[in-house]
């Protein structure tokens, strides 16, 4: 099995990346995509009904996915759970060994979700790490507490001798890394990971930089659209404008992205999405040279 932790703390570049979930995906739906990526990614992530789209459990999917030998990374978020309600998913994935977490706020629920689920927000995504850590420390509890603790930031252009208060309140709340949002812009990215390395906040965590793999114009247009934490610049939608085939322009350009990512100082390596189906993402990733 691959291990995430090892990987970060020995590899110069690590790779992630999702599967897709839906009501009716089952646990051979999953093994299915989980096979087609399992020799090219060092782990997979499992969202926790993003954007409203239902599925099984993200630490139902995390067990699955273990079971079949491949090293999760589970998603929980504060959007509809309360305190004790997030408590008890953590020390249920403690005590089953899920031990990689992404712990973020949840995105808002698209109007078009009905009947509409009330929001709860009892913790936020800071406080959330804090209890991670707390668990993780409590020489208390019976259970393998073993967390990897993650965020999500959105990488921005800061300014010179930016503080980075957002990153360094989840570092000090017991965060060990961080995945970006979707982000296309490499010249952003580069100019957001200069100021962050100014910072010297890389010393006490890993970096790892969201990507996606576009099939279309269309679906980068919706992207842009419909997503506001992801950044796809306007000459990427162009480019796949003028391509005979869009969908193989879009695996060459997620290559291109991913050498890039690994040429800038101080990301530890890259999570990349796929639009509707996993089957690109070992082609972007054989293709790079790295």
């Amino acid at each position: 099995m691959n291990n995430f932790n090892k990987s970060l703390n020995t590899k110069d570049f690590t790779i992630s990346s999702e599967i897709f979930l839906r009501p009716d995906t089952d646990e051979e739906a999953i093994k299915i995509q989980s096979d087609l990526l399992k020799d090219y990614v060092d782990a997979i992530l499992v969202t926790d009904n993003q954007s409203g789209q239902l599925h099984m459990s993200s630490l139902s999917v995390g067990i699955i996915l273990k079971n079949l030998g491949i090293d999760p990374i589970v998603n929980l978020s504060c959007r509809n759970r309360n305190r004790i309600s997030l408590t008890s998913e953590l020390l249920g994935c403690a005590s089953l060994g899920i031990n990689n977490l992404i712990l973020t706020r949840g995105e808002k629920i698209p109007k078009e979700v009905q009947p509409r689920p009330k929001a709860i927000m009892d913790m936020n995504a800071t406080s959330l790490i804090s209890l991670a850590n707390q668990i993780r420390n409590d020489e208390k509890l019976p259970s393998n507490n073993d967390f990897l603790i993650g965020g999500v930031v959105t990488p921005f252009s800061p300014k010179q001798g930016w503080p980075a208060k957002n990153l360094s309140e989840k570092i000090d709340a017991g965060a060990n890394f961080m995945i970006t949002h979707t982000c296309l812009n490499m010249e952003l990215i580069s100019t957001y990971m200069k100021r962050l390395v100014a910072t010297k906040l890389l010393r006490n965590m890993h970096l790892i930089v969201g990507i996606a793999i576009l099939k279309s114009p269309e679906d980068a247009k919706w992207l842009r659209e419909n997503r506001p934490n992801v950044m796809i610049p306007a000459d990427a939608v162009e480019r796949l404008e003028k391509a005979n085939e869009p969908e193989k322009e879009g695996i060459k350009m997620c290559a291109e992205n991913l050498e890039t990512l690994s040429k800038i100082p101080g990301i530890s390596g890259a999570h990349i999405i796929a639009s509707n189906t996993v089957l690109n993402i070992p082609d972007a990733i054989s293709l790079a040279n790295l």
